[in-house]
């Protein structure tokens, strides 16, 4: 997987990240190496491009809650197994989606995961760039 990132200008600055194929077991640590390090550079705000990424796995589901600890200022725990954090995710999304990540364009097949994981809740999804960085609130 490589990904590419930018930044955009809205309210509030937002990090994009453009992950580019799968995300999966053998590499969705490089997804929340790079949240961290945007975080430590002073980032609260992500959208993740998901047009480009045609698989997602459970690691990659992982990733994603991991990305929103990360954003909201909490610690992940890197010895927290993965059914835990889906555990974790179901739970939370019985809230409705967080302000922190926010994502866009994911492909059918990568909805239909988020969707059976009920991840869908937890998202807020966008299919237009601009909309997506203009909901996020300062």
């Amino acid at each position: 997987m490589d990904i590419n990132i930018e930044t955009a200008q809205g309210k509030t600055p937002v990090a994009i990240l453009h992950p580019h194929g799968r995300i999966d077991g053998s590499n969705y640590q490089v997804l929340i190496n790079e949240g961290n390090r945007l975080y430590e550079a002073g980032n609260r705000h992500l959208l993740i491009d998901l047009a480009d990424v045609s698989f997602l796995s459970s690691a990659g589901l992982v990733a994603l809650h991991s990305l929103v600890l990360i954003m909201s200022g909490q610690k992940v725990d890197e010895q927290q197994d993965g059914w835990h954090a889906l555990a974790a995710i179901e739970h939370e999304a019985e809230a409705g989606p967080q302000p922190f990540v926010k994502l866009l364009n994911p492909q059918p097949k990568v909805t239909n995961t988020l969707q059976m994981a009920g991840m869908d809740a937890f998202f807020e999804i966008f299919s237009e760039t601009a909309a997506a960085i203009a909901s996020f609130k300062s």
